[in-house]
């Protein structure tokens, strides 16, 4: 007997909406955990080219932690487009400035596919806010506990 591998269509995706909070979290080990439920890899009917991954809300972002001495090492790059333009900033400015929450939307983003119009689509399922309010409560978001799941995910220094 043949059996087929079951595609998923974009009209048969049912997305939910998660709500995590981020505070002593680890921000690769949260980025990486975000990208896979915005993708849809947690799912076992996971089709690479539909967009099947959920809606995601992560508040206290601004309350992350950086292992080792990436707070003070961890350096961000942008370019102004004028001749010699280059700045940077350390992760420790940028979680101390005015949108710390740019830490982790960077980290997510940078671990998504590349170049790619559905990475972007799915990137616009992220919201990442600085403090404990969201306006998503219509929404009813299901609330999951990032560090319970391992022990490695949360640092309290």
């Amino acid at each position: 007997m043949l059996k087929t591998t079951a595609s998923l269509k974009p009209a048969d995706v049912e997305k939910k909406w998660i709500m995590i909070d981020a505070e002593n979290a680890v921000v690769g080990r949260l980025a990486s955990f975000i990208a896979m439920r915005l993708r849809g890899k947690h799912r076992p009917d996971y089709t690479p080219h539909v967009d099947c991954g959920d809606f995601v809300v992560v508040i206290n972002a601004d309350k992350v932690r950086l292992t080792g001495r990436k707070l003070q090492q961890k350096t961000y790059y942008w370019h102004t487009g004028h001749p010699g333009g280059i700045k940077e900033r350390t992760a420790d400015k940028i979680l101390g400035g005015r949108f710390p929450e740019r830490v982790l939307q960077k980290a997510v983003e940078r671990m998504l596919p590349k170049e790619s119009p559905l990475a972007r689509r799915q990137l616009t399922h992220l919201r990442v806010y600085a403090g404990a309010e969201h306006p998503h409560a219509a929404q009813n978001p299901e609330a999951l506990v990032f560090g319970d799941m391992n022990a490695k995910n949360v640092r309290s220094k």
